[in-house]
């Protein structure tokens, strides 16, 4: 048997049929495998070594043709390690009891005489589910550890670890910073991390996404208006500019402003004044401006619907931001902090991700970014029937994979395996939390091996 996704590799047998237990252990060879007898050996060994996997006979001595000593054994195991996946094994013609015991905690049942193979595929499951729910149970620690990063992105990335030192970097710096990147990749949330980072954190933070204001509306919503400047203007209001009057100002979507409107925003930027709508008096205002745009500003320049003077006090610093599909791993680790994030409201018999979910995630394109993957996975966690959320409650088909991504180079053999080792690398230490002897059978390869590869390759373990 093969346990590839087991965090604990350790199965107990609780049979005291000597040929059956060296049966079992000659069928569990790829797990570490400890033998019990009886109720007490059982419980002595689940102190010691606390194995993930128990297959334990209800007909135990001294009342090998009863069920008593197992359920006592049943009880005594979940009582002290409630996570322990049990498979209660029963003779013939005792399905009740084992029925009974999956009422009394058992994780599934099987009925002699054993099929090695069928069992097989149900102590493997037993190990999947509970790795699974390990991790999801470590979720909590995890999310205050160093996978928050700038502004509380979650991520696990060295290519997002780099955008947010690089914003750090700038961030008392009195410069605009520009962000580019696709919708949904979290450009708000580092424009807010580089605000709290700034000597302007006790300042405010305001936000406008300029393609969701009409154009006839944009320039009052940015620059404010007098009382009377147009119909409905009943008394004087300050514009996004002036409410982040020591702070910061945060220009979504910045490509969608009008040309007209981009001749006034230059002239702020280069007097640091401005004109309310209806006004004629200069207002000075200490504004930060960090700006957003999935667009291609260089095309929209050459075509005359962005002024490049204007991109050049807007871009003093350029941040580009990978799409999700760029950040190996991060799609699983951002979906668990998500599902954390809403089961407790609206399902809170949601724990975690059944294996093929996790799959799905990892594998899929996610062109809507981190978005994308927020909504799906709150919808999932609403729909969700069970304890864990499956690919069909992701409404994610197996065949909703992500394309064969370019790397660096890819005409350099050595580079582009490199690449590849590097990405998978990653995305197994991902899904196993770190541990390497997982990482390493999610790789297919020896612990040794991983060790190599990760010094070689200089990535944290």
């Amino acid at each position: 048997m093969i346990a590839p996704n087991a965090s604990e590799q350790i199965l107990l047998i609780v049979e005291d049929d000597p040929g059956l237990q060296a049966q079992l252990k000659w069928a569990y060879e790829d797990y570490r495998v400890l033998i019990a007898g009886d109720h007490d050996s059982a419980i002595e060994m689940l102190r010691a070594e606390e194995p993930a996997v128990v297959t334990l006979d209800l007909g135990l001595p001294p009342d090998p043709d009863g069920t008593a000593e197992g359920f006592r054994t049943l009880a005594a195991i979940l009582s002290m390690k409630p996570d322990t996946k049990v498979i209660v094994v029963s003779g013939h013609g005792e399905r009740a009891s084992a029925l009974a015991a999956i009422g009394h905690g058992a994780w599934d049942f099987y009925q002699k005489p054993i099929d090695i193979d069928e069992l097989g595929l149900i102590v493997r499951r037993a190990f999947h589910v509970h790795a699974l729910e390990a991790e999801n149970s470590r979720l909590a620690a995890e999310v205050g550890s160093d996978k928050h990063i700038l502004g509380g992105m979650v991520t696990g990335a060295p290519e997002m670890q780099k955008v947010a030192r690089t914003i750090e970097r700038v961030a008392d710096r009195n410069v605009s910073v520009m962000l580019l990147g696709a919708s949904g990749t979290g450009k708000e949330l580092l424009a807010r991390g580089l605000h709290e980072a700034s000597a302007r954190r006790d300042g405010a933070f305001v936000a406008i996404n300029c393609a969701a204001i009409p154009e006839n509306l944009l320039e009052s919503e940015l620059f404010g208006y007098e009382k009377g400047a147009f119909t409905g203007a009943v008394k004087t209001t300050e514009g996004k500019v002036e409410l982040a009057h020591g702070g910061t100002l945060f220009l979504d979507e910045v490509g969608d402003i009008p040309l007209a409107l981009q001749v006034k925003l230059l002239r702020f930027l280069q007097e640091r004044t401005i004109e309310r709508v209806g006004g004629r008096k200069p207002i000075k205002v200490d504004t930060r401006i960090v700006c957003a745009t999935h667009r291609d500003l260089d095309s929209m320049i050459a075509e005359e619907r962005f002024r490049d003077d204007l991109y050049y006090r807007l871009a003093e610093i350029v941040i580009k931001i990978p799409s999700l599909a760029e950040r190996p791993g991060d799609a699983v680790l951002l979906a668990r902090h998500f599902l954390h994030k809403y089961a407790p409201e609206m399902n809170p018999a949601v724990r975690g991700f059944s294996p093929d979910a996790l799959q799905s995630i990892d594998e899929a394109a996610w062109p809507g970014n981190v978005r994308e993957l927020e909504n799906r996975v709150k919808r999932a966690v609403i729909l969700a029937d069970g304890k864990l959320v499956t690919r069909e409650d992701l409404d994610m088909a197996a065949s909703e994979a992500r394309d064969e991504q370019g790397g660096p180079d890819w005409l350099n053999l050595r580079s582009a395996r490199e690449a590849a080792d590097r990405v998978a690398i990653r995305r197994a230490m991902t899904q196993s939390e770190g541990n390497i002897s997982q990482a390493a059978k999610l790789l297919g390869i020896s612990r040794p091996t991983l060790y190599d590869l990760l010094k070689q390759y200089r990535m944290q373990s």
